[in-house]
C-alpha cells in the first residue's frame, strides 16, 4: 500500500494579489520612515544649488523625529497601506501570469525564464500598479513633504488621508488623482523589471552554486537584498522625477486646466533638474532610498515567500491521497 499525495491546486489571481498586498503592507510599515527622509532630500534645494536644510538622511530622521514626532517620521503611512495593497498586489500577483504569458506567444516553454519575457512581465505588472495606485502615492508624497518646522519643496497641509483626497477633488477633480502618473509608470516599470527578475535569478544562484538550500529564509532575505540594490540603482532618477512632479505648485488656467507650474513632464523634469543641479540631482536621497527599498523589498518578497506557504497550509491542511 502506498500514498502519492495529490498536488495543492494552484492559487488564483485574487490570492496572489491580496497576499503579495498583505507582503507590501508589512513592508512599508518598516520602511516608511526612510521613504520620508528620502522624499523630503529629493525636494531640499530643489532647481538651486547649495542651501539645503538637511545634510542627510540620518539628519532627516533625527530632527523630524526631535521636532515632530513618531507622526512626523511616519507620515504618510495610511496612503501608503492602500497604494502598497494596489501595487505590489499587482507587482507580485500579475507577474507570473504575464511572464508565462509572453512565454507562449513567444512560443517558449512556461517553465523557462527568459530574461526578456522576466523584464518585460515585472515592467508591465508594475505599470499596471502605478496607474492604480497613484492618487494614494499622490497623496502619500505631498503629506511627507509637508513640515510644519522644517519645510523643502512647495507645502500643502492635509488634516487627514481622505482631508487630502477631498481637497484635491475640489481643487483639480478627477484630473488631480491621476497627477504625474506619467512619471509614476515611468519610475515603478524602471523598477519593476528588474524587482523580481533580479530576485529569482540570485536566489537561482545560490542555491545552484550550493551557498544555501531553495526553501531557506535565508536564501530569502539574501535574494532580496541583491534585488533591492538593483532596484535602488535603475529606478532613482524615475523616483525623483516622481517626487518632484507630485509636489510641484499647480495653476488653474482660464480653460479649467490645471499645469504644473515647475515641470511639463518627467523628461522636462529629469532635463532642469540635470540643468540646475547636475546628475547629483538626480540621485538626491539615494542613500535614504537604499535605506528604505532595501529593507522594504526584503520583508515585501521575504513576508509573500512565507505568507504563500503559510495559506497553502491553512487551505489545504490535508491533502487528499490516493491509496494503491
Amino acid at each position: 500500500m502506498s500514498s502519492t499525495p495529490t498536488p495543492s491546486r494552484p492559487l488564483s489571481q485574487l490570492e496572489t494579489f491580496v497576499i503579495g498586498g498583505i507582503a507590501g503592507c508589512t513592508a512599508v510599515t518598516v520602511s516608511n520612515p526612510a521613504e520620508v527622509a528620502k522624499t523630503r532630500l529629493q525636494l531640499d534645494a530643489e532647481l538651486r544649488r547649495g542651501n539645503k536644510v538637511y545634510s542627510g538622511p540620518m539628519d532627516v530622521f533625527y530632527r523630524t523625529w526631535k521636532l515632530e514626532g513618531i507622526r512626523g517620521v511616519q507620515r504618510g503611512l495610511g496612503p501608503a497601506y492602500v497604494y502598497q495593497m494596489l501595487l505590489n498586489g499587482s507587482r507580485l500577483g500579475f507577474y507570473e501570469p504575464l511572464r508565462r504569458g509572453l512565454n507562449k506567444a513567444f512560443g517558449v516553454a512556461p517553465d523557462q525564464v527568459p530574461a526578456g519575457t522576466a523584464v518585460a512581465a515585472g515592467a508591465i505588472s508594475g505599470v499596471i500598479g502605478s496607474m492604480l495606485g497613484n492618487p494614494f502615492f499622490l497623496v502619500k508624497a505631498r503629506i511627507q513633504a509637508y513640515s510644519p518646522t522644517l519645510p523643502v519643496g512647495h507645502q500643502r497641509f492635509y488634516r487627514s488621508f481622505s482631508d487630502a483626497l477631498i481637497q484635491i477633488y475640489r481643487a483639480e477633480g478627477l484630473r488631480g488623482y491621476v497627477r504625474g502618473m506619467d512619471a509614476a509608470m515611468l519610475r515603478t516599470g524602471m523598477g519593476s523589471s528588474v524587482q523580481i527578475p533580479s530576485y529569482n535569478y540570485a536566489k537561482s544562484q545560490f542555491v545552484q552554486y550550493g551557498l544555501m538550500s531553495a526553501d531557506s529564509t535565508w536564501t530569502f532575505l539574501a535574494s532580496s537584498a541583491v534585488s533591492g540594490a538593483c532596484v535602488c540603482l535603475v529606478m532613482q532618477p524615475g523616483d525623483t522625477a516622481l517626487t518632484r512632479m507630485y509636489n510641484q505648485p499647480t495653476k488653474l488656467l482660464e480653460n479649467g486646466k490645471t499645469v504644473g507650474l515647475l515641470y511639463k513632464n518627467p523628461a522636462d523634469c529629469l532635463w532642469k533638474t540635470l540643468k540646475t543641479e547636475g546628475m547629483l540631482g538626480w540621485y538626491k536621497g539615494t542613500l535614504a532610498h537604499f535605506l528604505r527599498i532595501a529593507p522594504h523589498t526584503i520583508v515585501t518578497l521575504t513576508a509573500n515567500e512565507l505568507i504563500l506557504d503559510l495559506y497553502r497550509k491553512i487551505r489545504d491542511p490535508h491533502p487528499i491521497s490516493s491509496i494503491s
